[in-house]
């Protein structure tokens, strides 16, 4: 007996949206579900005082992909915001990413000679060779003096960890410019979709069933007896319950202030990289659509423990979860009529684009 759905896709992010109207595209028959009360995932934005309000967290989209940028621009235009984040370390201010503008905050000098010398002197100092943690590998790429001030607090922070705690293999490389350029990305295009991702969101899904407010667990057996095959952008642990163990994941508190001011602090982003303050970086979000409104909203971001009621957002990638993720992979692997896709699905962390090109690359 042929069932209701060619696809039931379970989740309405990122992964989920793009998959559903790709799938209505070939033809398909298609249901999305959704646990939350709407659609977009993480991407998600509140309207507050006419400013788009990222709920979940700030999003920026960036690609050097020409096929994924066009493709999402067919849903929405979008702006020519670039990401220029500011880092406050007890109270003093500094450029990111690492660049000339930052070295002359920290050492005075004017030169990129002069910052690759004081660089490679710290380098040579620490005498590290072998980078056994987090700490030793940043220390060996960057030096002392930009790790002590802009990495150590931010990253112990945003895992929950001692950087020596952490494996080195978290931090590959680090991006260092000697040229004054605070464009955080290398991408080639870049925005924010002019009035907040919801519309984008809304063109994605024109045309496809869908129901939020519905919990895929809370009736599996119903569900899975809908479609032919699933889509599942869930936790990859709890679609096997936890059978094998729990994955880890971090999760994000978020703190919003609405106030009675045009402009709070004059960036979209800055991030507060000493230890003493809890929070990880405070979004005002009027800068990310260059707003104009009579207030502002501002949101502190805290990194958290993901416990069983709160909301995962990104895998912790130590050698302990790698191994049980490799275990669980092996299972998923086996799945004829499941698609696993997205952040939580392959517990990997993924930026937006990525997420586009895996699902155009997909063959229906």
């Amino acid at each position: 007996m042929s069932k209701q759905y060619d696809y039931l896709i379970v989740g309405a992010g990122l992964y989920g949206s793009i998959f559903a109207y790709k799938a209505k595209q070939a033809g398909k028959k298609v249901l999305i579900i959704d646990k939350r009360s709407q659609f977009g995932g993480n991407l998600y934005c509140e309207k507050v005082e006419g400013i788009n309000v990222h709920k979940y967290g700030a999003h920026i989209f960036h690609t050097s992909e020409k096929e994924v940028w066009d493709f999402v621009n067919l849903f929405t235009e979008f702006n020519r915001y670039t990401n220029s984040p500011i880092a406050n370390y007890k109270g003093k201010l500094y450029n990111l990413p690492f660049n000339m503008n930052t070295f002359h905050q920290l050492w005075g000098i004017k030169t990129p000679d002069e910052a690759k010398a004081i660089i490679e002197k710290q380098r040579v100092e620490s005498g590290i060779t072998n980078p056994k943690n987090l700490e030793e590998q940043a220390i060996s790429l960057v030096g002392s003096d930009i790790y002590e001030i802009l990495i150590k607090g931010y990253t112990e922070k945003q895992w929950g960890r001692k950087a020596t705690e952490l494996p080195a293999f978290i931090i590959k490389r680090l991006p260092v410019r000697f040229i004054f350029d605070n464009n955080y990305f290398d991408d080639k295009y870049q925005g924010i979709p002019i009035g907040g991702y919801n519309g984008l969101f809304e063109n994605f899904l024109n045309g496809i069933e869908l129901k939020c407010n519905a919990d895929f667990f809370t009736d599996r057996y119903y569900f899975e007896s809908l479609a032919d095959k699933i889509v599942y952008t869930g936790k990859l642990d709890e679609f096997y319950n936890y059978k094998l163990g729990r994955l880890e994941y971090r999760t994000l508190r978020f703190e919003n202030e609405l106030l009675d001011m045009p402009n709070y602090q004059g960036n979209a982003v800055i991030n507060y990289t000493d230890l003493k303050t809890p929070y990880t970086r405070i979004i005002e979000h009027k800068h990310f659509e260059f707003g104009t409104q009579a207030k502002t909203v501002i949101t502190k971001e805290f990194s958290l423990e993901a416990k069983d009621d709160s909301e995962p957002y990104y895998p912790v990638n130590d050698k302990v979860n790698e191994q049980l993720m490799q275990q669980y992979k092996q299972m998923s692997a086996k799945e004829k009529n499941v698609i696993f896709g997205g952040r939580l699905a392959e517990y990997k962390y993924f930026n937006m684009d990525q997420i586009v090109y895996n699902v155009l690359k997909l063959n229906l």
